[in-house]
């Protein structure tokens, strides 16, 4: 069908046989678990790398969500492969992974897009963008019974991520899960990207998404995704929901050896 959004980067990202993959999902949830079980949890951070570098770290956050029911995920996704101006929202009936078809809220979808300003439904950013599909497969192996509504940002300046945050805030309600796909920064040193992404985790737990939307603007720290995180956490706001626990930071180096250029990644749950 024309309105399913195949999988991308199935064989790339993750792999694209559908036992193996969820026999490794399941395996890095039941090796990356949380012990703690977040009152309230209404958004979670997730990097988006392939499995062998992120999949820990994105386990922890996935555990985490899965304590609690949800019929509806919305996930916020940086746009790496295109620039348009605006956020947009795949205008499609459902998202493939190799683990079958993912239908969207299209009810949610039409309210986050009502006034038609900046927030639009189209396929921008959509066609081969992998930072929304990983997320995919871990929810189908963690929840049951939910749609997603994914979201590209395809600029990220102040103005569409705060509007995009007020718009969430008059649209989900206490059944929707709030994803930020994000990795942090991009090709330092080990110890010079410990530093930059510092910046993010003490922001993050100190629930300061103002501050972490400055120090983004002012080159202090790198997320690809600092816009999805910033949106989610102004969004949890409006519920009351604002402590955050980052539950893993690591690097493409933990895996790799080497220690010369890595990626950062980070997990984390907002709740209240």
């Amino acid at each position: 069908m024309k309105d399913i959004r195949e999988p991308a980067v199935a064989g790339m990202f993750y792999t694209a046989s559908p036992n193996k993959l969820k026999v490794e999902i399941q395996m890095l949830l039941e090796t990356n678990t949380v012990e703690s079980s977040f009152k309230n949890i209404v958004g979670i951070i997730s990097p988006h790398a392939g499995y062998i570098y992120s999949g820990k770290t994105a386990a922890y956050a996935f555990n985490a969500a899965a304590k609690k029911k949800f019929k509806t995920v919305v996930i916020i996704a940086p746009s790496h492969r295109e620039y348009f101006p605006g956020i947009c929202i795949y205008d499609g009936s459902a998202y493939k992974t190799p683990l079958g078809t993912v239908p969207l809220n299209k009810e949610m979808a039409t309210q986050l897009t009502s006034e038609g300003k900046f927030i639009f439904e189209g396929m921008s950013g959509h066609k081969s963008e992998h930072a929304v599909e990983v997320q995919i497969p871990f929810l189908q192996v963690a929840m049951s019974d939910f749609t997603i509504v994914p979201i590209v940002l395809g600029d990220q300046r102040r103005e569409f991520i705060n509007g995009l945050a007020e718009k969430l805030a008059e649209t989900i309600d206490e059944e929707t899960l709030i994803i930020a796909s994000s990795d942090l920064s991009h090709f330092y040193s080990k110890d010079a990207a410990d530093k930059l992404d510092s910046v993010v985790e003490k922001r993050i737990v100190d629930f300061d998404y103002a501050g972490l939307q400055s120090d983004l603007e002012k080159g202090k720290c790198e997320a690809c995704g600092g816009g999805a995180i910033v949106a989610m956490m102004k969004a949890a706001e409006f519920f009351q929901r604002k402590k955050a626990k980052v539950l893993s930071r690591t690097d493409s180096g933990d895996v790799t050896g080497d220690s010369s250029e890595v990626v950062g990644y980070l997990s984390a749950a907002v709740f209240g």
